[in-house]
């Protein structure tokens, strides 16, 4: 007899006369010749009559066969009761558990946050979960392949068993959603169903990011949090609270190297920072005088060099605009710091009184510095025409030197927008970055969009499947270049979130996804934002400042 596998029981729904059991994709029921029991299906009860003392194995054994010692009355009579104990906490447990329902099909998308129909996940993410948002009693059959689960809601989600899930993604390259609602005792209805589609390109494991309450002067709690994306763990590199209260920002690790991590402190421990294996030093640069800030930094692939930029950062705020705040820089130029002698180097390429040059990166191979770069305004006057053009400059490690020659990919002057955050594939294929209207604060650009531009081609492709109406900002990527995290306030509008999306070989995006929460609705009451999200092949240990 088919065997359907049901998970979490519904809670606090009435209970519905027993419905004629429909086909579970994949699965499929077979009907009885006689009446069972509406619950035996679960548990493939046939209608067979009990079992007697007599039917069980020890009944009629000889001594020789149980070690010579011959079964007793009272022995199999204990073995029975047993049995008979199990076989109704099983019964009762069932009668408890959703079964597949006789629904009025509707057509109409199911009402599920956060959006997860038709995304695309990799093997190894936690569940996914939401909530059907129709204010009835509902339950979600999902199907892949041979195997089926049926989950009811729980806490006000339907939150599928981590076990069940991982049999679900082992089993085929889609999950079909089907969702099932009770408008009264005896009428169902089901959604049209979408599809949940499984990557066999896996995501590295950890993400690392700042929690902080968006605002524009002060703030309170603050730190810097590492989530396992293949459960919903999530543990505090460093926080505030151990640093006197200050701001902290611009991580970033090696390459995806978990071990070696990056990060800025203000106030009283003021400084940049560097921590290998959780022990965190305040690097010391010298070659200029003064030495400048250091902000956004991007480290060279053989961990030998690190780029930074240094910004004089001002705010306004708008009385009357879409966009509540503008943030801007009155100048920045950019540094390359050589860690082993604690050297900063430049010139005039990227360091300019003609230009802003900000958020460096390095090519995957090392021998180009990309960063944006704009025609220096005064940017009081004129803060809505500074635009900023994507550039490159050659590097040699090697000789720590800069080329004299800067290349421009993106031009603003002809795109009429500005053009931030580039971020390289590590293939050297693909590059994402941000473009707004103008500026270089994009988070708070509700305009703001993400760009991928094929380098080997010189020609963009589609992104629109990343955007919405709100804010894309800053991104990143997979250490297989086959997935990006990028920030968006998709939600509302206020608060920054993570959101997922795989990239195939020819650039194709997948619709993206929120990073899941153990709760569907944690987004809905988290009051932190989640900035710079980065992606770690390793688990990176706690922070020890020294």
């Amino acid at each position: 007899m088919a065997r359907i596998v049901a998970r979490t029981p519904l809670m606090g729904r009435k209970a519905s006369p027993p419905a004629r059991r429909r086909r579970c994709r994949g699965r499929p029921v077979v009907e009885p010749e006689t009446p069972l029991h509406p619950c035996a299906e679960l548990f493939s009860i046939d209608a067979q009559p009990a079992l007697r003392p007599t039917d069980h194995p020890l009944a009629s054994a000889r001594p020789q066969d149980v070690g010579a010692i011959p079964p007793s009355n009272s022995n199999v009579e204990k073995t029975m009761k047993f049995r008979y104990f199990l076989y109704f906490a099983a019964l009762v447990s069932a009668c408890s558990s959703p079964v597949e329902q006789d629904a009025e099909m509707v057509a109409q998308a199911a009402p599920v946050w956060p959006d997860v129909a038709n995304v695309t996940v990799p093997r190894n993410l936690a569940p996914v979960r939401f909530v059907v948002d129709d204010d009835m009693p509902s339950q979600a059959i999902f199907t892949a392949v041979d195997q089926c689960c049926i989950v009811g809601e729980d806490d006000g989600q339907i939150a599928i068993a981590p076990d069940d899930w991982k049999r679900l993604m082992a089993s085929g390259d889609s999950i079909v959603v089907r969702i099932q609602s009770q408008k009264d005792d005896s009428h169902w209805i089901e959604y049209e169903p979408f599809a949940i589609k499984i990557s066999a390109d896996s995501i590295d494991p950890f993400l690392t990011y700042r929690l902080i309450e968006p605002g524009y002067e002060v703030w309170s709690e603050m730190g810097i949090y590492q989530r396992d994306l293949t459960t919903y763990d999530e543990h505090a590199l460093l926080e505030n609270s151990e640093t006197n209260g200050g701001c902290m920002n611009c991580h970033t690790s090696h390459h995806n190297n978990g071990d070696t991590v990056l990060f800025h402190l203000r106030a009283e421990m003021a400084g940049t920072y560097i921590a290998h294996n959780g022990e965190a030093r305040r690097i010391a640069p010298k070659g200029i005088d003064p030495v400048p800030t250091l902000v956004y930094p991007a480290w060279h692939p053989t961990g030998r060099y690190v780029a930074f930029s240094s910004n004089r950062t001002k705010q306004a705020f708008h009385s009357s605009h879409r966009n509540r705040i503008e943030v801007f820089d009155t100048s920045s130029d950019l540094y390359i710091y050589e860690v082993e002698s604690q050297r900063l180097i430049t010139r005039p390429t990227i360091h300019s009184n003609a230009a802003f040059e900000t958020y460096p990166t390095f090519s995957p191979d090392g021998r180009w510095l990309y960063f944006c770069s704009a025609d220096s305004l005064n940017v009081f006057a004129a803060y809505d025409s500074v635009r900023y053009s994507l550039c490159r400059v050659a590097f040699d490690a090697d000789g720590a030197t800069i080329g004299q020659d800067v290349d421009t990919i993106f031009n603003a002057r002809t795109q009429g927008r500005s053009a931030l955050f580039p971020r390289i594939s590590p293939d050297g294929r693909w590059l994402l970055f941000t473009v707004a209207d103008f500026g270089n604060f994009s988070i708070w650009h509700r305009e703001a969009d993400l760009h991928l531009l094929d380098l080997h081609t010189g020609q963009e492709v589609s992104a629109e499947a990343l955007n919405s109406p709100e804010s894309e900002s800053f991104h990143s990527w997979s250490s297989n270049g086959r997935w990006i995290v990028f920030s968006s306030r998709r939600m509302d509008g206020l608060y920054t979130r993570p959101y997922l999306a795989h990239v195939d070989a020819d650039g194709q995006l997948s619709k993206p996804v929120v990073v899941p929460q153990s709760h569907a609705r944690f987004y809905q009451y988290s009051m932190k934002s989640y900035n710079v999200p980065e992606f770690s092949r390793s688990q990176s240990v706690k922070i020890n400042i020294k």
